[in-house]
């Protein structure tokens, strides 16, 4: 069993470990699957898990090995229940970034043929040479 931090002040931390009721549909020792309360399409659910991290990059490594195969099990279950065309998985780190709730969390939303959901964003405007920005990123590997 992985550490475990509960944040008494977060939402999130009390749905992913029962202090409030939920409908799930899948936990293990580390995560909690929930019901999106305000769903963006039919069968939207996010992964808890069930130590508090601000996001990403605050979530332990042992964590992060294992939710993708949270999300990956889940997925494939939705779409044999819910038959539904797709799937997006979407995780926002950041205001800016459109996170509101700041235990980190992933959304699989069940997409349907000719559903109104959009999540597009138009395209970037801001002229850069994209070259120079992938030689100055990759030299941040390099620490």
């Amino acid at each position: 069993m992985m550490k475990k931090i509960f944040d008494e002040e977060c939402i999130f931390c009390k749905l992913a470990n029962g202090k409030i009721p939920t409908n799930s549909i899948y936990e293990d020792e580390d995560f909690k699957v929930v019901m999106d309360l305000s769903p963006a399409s039919k069968g939207h659910c996010i992964i808890l898990p069930k130590t508090h991290a601000k996001n990403l990059l605050e979530l332990p490594e042992e964590y992060c090995e294992k939710i993708l195969l949270v999300a990956k099990k889940c997925c494939k279950v939705l779409m044999e229940v819910l038959h539904c065309d797709g799937i997006n998985v979407l995780q926002n780190n950041g205001e800016a970034a459109g996170q509101t709730v700041f235990h980190l969390h992933i959304h699989l939303i069940p997409r349907y043929e000719g559903d109104n959901v959009r999540i597009k964003w138009a395209e970037h405007s801001e002229e850069f040479d994209i070259e120079a920005l992938a030689v100055e990123i990759r030299k941040g590997f390099e620490v």
